[in-house]
């Protein structure tokens, strides 16, 4: 049986440690999304080591190990966007943080939004927040499905630490429903003799955002 704790506050929160019985520890919860997330494009903003991002997204059998984890540069700041390998119906983010007063003190939750900064991302109000409780267990954090219904991707802020200079994340996880994005067909007009001026030049990704191996 899980152990609930539901926080006060309008965003209808609440927090559930990870004590599922009954199932096999390297498997863990039924709808565990940890194959349909898309590891090699997570990518973290004011991150110590932007190339970890990807490894906080751990196996179930792996969530309590403390030896990984993604860390805050010049400030107790955190951004981390993580994309699916198709559309998800959101039912539970996992998340262990810490220790102590590096646990960030609320995780923001915005979907499907494709590149966002700490100045764009100040100015938006999100889907859905979460406080986090200091602890050594991984928190089960239980959206409003109606808000999540169709996630392609999940942008995770954290606004500030509970009083270190820094934020530290260990493991991301989530619960849900994954199923295969369909996408449209595209039909291509080809020019037989392109004329450049009527092309549009391709703008690149913001110079802010750290992806692995770059």
């Amino acid at each position: 049986m899980a152990h609930n704790h539901s926080h006060g506050g309008c965003h209808d929160e609440s927090h559930d440690h990870d004590h599922e019985h009954g199932l096999p520890e390297d498997i863990g919860h039924r709808d565990n999304l940890y194959e349909r997330i898309d590891r090699a494009n997570v990518v973290a903003l004011n991150a110590e080591d932007p190339e970890r991002a990807p490894a906080i997204i751990k196996p179930w059998d792996q969530r309590m190990d403390e030896n990984i984890y993604l860390e805050s540069d010049a400030d107790d700041q955190l951004i981390v966007r993580i994309p699916f390998t198709g559309a998800v119906k959101l039912r539970a983010l996992l998340l262990k943080a810490g220790p102590a007063d590096k646990t960030p003190a609320k995780v923001a939750l915005f979907p499907n939004v494709e590149h966002l900064d700490f100045s764009d991302i100040s100015e938006m109000k999100p889907v859905q927040e979460f406080t986090v409780p200091q602890g050594r267990d991984v928190g089960e954090y239980h959206v409003m499905p109606a808000k999540f219904p169709n996630v392609t991707s999940i942008t995770l802020f954290f606004p500030a630490s509970q009083g270190a200079d820094t934020t530290r994340v260990y493991y991301v996880g989530f619960l849900g429903q994954w199923s295969e994005r369909k996408f449209e067909p595209v039909v291509t007009v080809y020019e037989s003799k392109p004329n450049l001026a009527d092309h549009d030049k391709i703008q690149g990704l913001n110079e802010n955002w750290s992806a692995p191996g770059t």
